[in-house]
Order: structure tokens, then C-alpha cells, then sequence
């Protein structure tokens, strides 16, 4: 119970600070109210002078409007720059599709995510297809035969003269 009341504690000074952290204000996702950003973890630091807010133990983040859920040791926030960087063991999900990293660096103006992995390692996304664009499973439909329009033949008419025509004048 005591260890609940504290993180509840440490959560609403912690808003407060976001809202004073660089150029982290009502227009950064991480305070609007319509497009808010969650972020848990075991201890969180912000520092005001450098505008960048550090997560570190079992951090969670929750982005609903973008549909991103990640999971990792470590974020780093820079407001100032509106980036992320993950590291240690992350996974991140975004309508069904899944990205494993060591690191990931996620830009949030531009919405792009930029995945390293570890030494000897690689980088892992599973991606789910949209229905229009997966392949037909099943028996395979035949193509009926192309065929080609054949046009119709020329004919020529090469019939001799009639014999009692002179020869042609000039």
C-alpha cells in the first residue's frame, strides 16, 4: 500500500514538471490533453535547464492517438528536439505491428522510428499487412486463355482484263 501512495506522489509533481521543463508546454504531446503521451517507470528525473526528461526501470509508454505502445530499460525525452530515444531490450507496437531494438530513436513531428540493434545482433519489425494488399490463400483462379483478335483477311482481286479492250491510250 505505502509503495502505491508513493508513486501516485511522485506522478503529480512530475506533471508539473513537464509543464515547466524547456519548451515542453500545453502544445508538447507529452501535457495535451487530446493527444497525451503515458509514461511509467520505476524513477523519473527531468531537468529543466536541458528540457530532457530520463525514465529509467520497467519504463511504459502509451501514445493512443498514434497507437504506440513501447516497452524498455531506459527513454530519454528531449522536448526541445520532440524526440524519444529507447534503449536496453525495446519493444514497440503500432496497430498490430511489432519493432525490436537495443535502441530506438522515435521522432515524434515526423512520426518515423529509427531502430539500431545490439552488437552481432539485428533489428526486428513484423509488419501486418492490410487485407488489400495480402496475397490469395487457396487454390489459385485459372486465367482463362488470351486470345487475340484476328482481323479479317484483305482480298485482292487480280481477275484478267476483259479480252476485247484495246490497248490502253494515252
Amino acid at each position: 500500500m505505502r509503495k502505491s501512495q508513493h508513486r501516485r506522489w511522485w506522478g503529480l509533481p512530475l506533471v508539473g514538471v513537464l509543464a515547466l521543463v524547456g519548451s515542453v508546454g500545453l502544445g508538447s504531446p507529452w501535457v495535451q490533453a487530446q493527444d497525451t503521451i503515458t509514461l511509467r517507470s520505476d524513477v523519473q528525473e527531468a531537468n529543466t535547464n536541458t528540457g530532457i526528461i530520463t525514465a529509467r526501470g520497467n519504463v511504459q509508454i502509451d501514445y493512443p492517438a498514434q497507437g504506440i505502445r513501447a516497452t524498455a530499460a531506459q527513454a530519454d525525452y528531449y522536448s526541445n528536439e520532440q524526440r524519444i530515444i529507447l534503449s536496453g531490450n525495446v519493444l514497440v507496437t503500432q496497430q498490430g505491428n511489432t519493432l525490436r531494438a537495443e535502441v530506438v530513436t522515435y521522432l515524434i513531428d515526423e512520426g518515423r522510428f529509427v531502430a539500431a540493434p545490439r552488437p552481432s545482433d539485428q533489428v526486428e519489425t513484423i509488419y501486418q499487412l492490410p487485407a488489400s494488399q495480402r496475397p490469395a490463400v487457396g487454390v489459385p483462379t485459372p486465367t482463362p486463355p488470351r486470345t487475340v483478335a484476328t482481323p479479317p483477311a484483305t482480298v485482292l482481286d487480280i481477275s484478267p482484263a476483259p479480252a476485247d479492250s484495246g490497248p490502253l491510250s494515252p
